[in-house]
């Protein structure tokens, strides 16, 4: 089977989206000025999801979310398992480069980070660095990352992913990405690491390419937006 969704349904959602924090109500003019869709079709989508009781139409004419998109999130949130999102990640960014991944949230102190999970192949010399592990501030790749994007975001020459070389230890290189999740927050990074010998050597450009993929995936299942990811990450192909 391919990747083709349905239109309708991905117009209805792209209706659901335009609401956001300061823009909980919104009137029929608000939605034509913010989806490249006609007014009349903008008006039919809305109906349709008021009858579902995905939106509500208030007393003033404007629209507000309703109580299904609540009933959701609550089903989410008991079902919600970081690991079960981050580790098959983890597992294809591993197997795809060779090397040991690793997903990095802030630590308790400023500049500190936590690695909270990891997976490394089975063969071959990696990068030690265990789940559990908090690390200092320090040069790396994730280390810039989390001294960029923990202190308010990124400038406008940080091209991703970031690499660095003998930054933490004189053998050990990697490859980070920040990683954005719901309301496009900074939740953590995303890193590859492994011997200096043999990251030094690999084809920059294709591993740049693999880590912005994996990037946007594991921003994708935490919930970033589709216009965030694709300013960060660059467009990618369908899953």
């Amino acid at each position: 089977m391919g990747n083709e969704g349905v239109v309708a349904v991905e117009r209805a959602l792209s209706v659901l989206d335009c609401f956001r924090p300061g823009a909980e109500h919104l009137s029929l003019a608000d939605f034509t000025a913010r989806l490249p869709l006609h007014k009349t079709t903008i008006f039919r989508l809305l109906n349709s999801l008021a009858r579902c009781g995905y939106v509500l139409r208030e007393a003033d004419g404007r629209y507000a979310l309703g109580p299904r998109v609540l009933y959701l999130a609550r089903v989410y949130e008991r079902s919600f398992d970081l690991s079960a999102v981050v580790m098959p990640v983890l597992e294809r960014l591993s197997a795809e480069t060779g090397e040991s991944a690793a997903y990095y949230v802030e630590g308790k102190q400023p500049g500190e980070r936590l690695c909270l999970f990891r997976h490394q192949p089975h063969e071959g010399l990696h990068s030690q660095v265990l789940a559990g592990s908090v690390m200092p501030p320090d040069k790396s790749s994730t280390g810039r990352v989390f001294a960029i994007w923990a202190q308010g975001g990124p400038r406008g020459d940080d091209a991703l992913p970031f690499f660095s070389c003998g930054a933490r230890d004189p053998y050990t290189s990697s490859w980070s990405a920040p990683i954005v999740g719901n309301e496009d927050l900074f939740v953590g990074a995303l890193t590859i690491a492994g011997p200096s010998v043999r990251l030094k050597t690999v084809d920059a450009k294709q591993f740049a390419a693999i880590m912005l993929a994996r990037a946007d995936e594991l921003a994708r299942r935490l919930g970033a937006s589709a216009d965030v990811r694709d300013m960060l990450y660059g467009p990618q192909s369908a899953p």
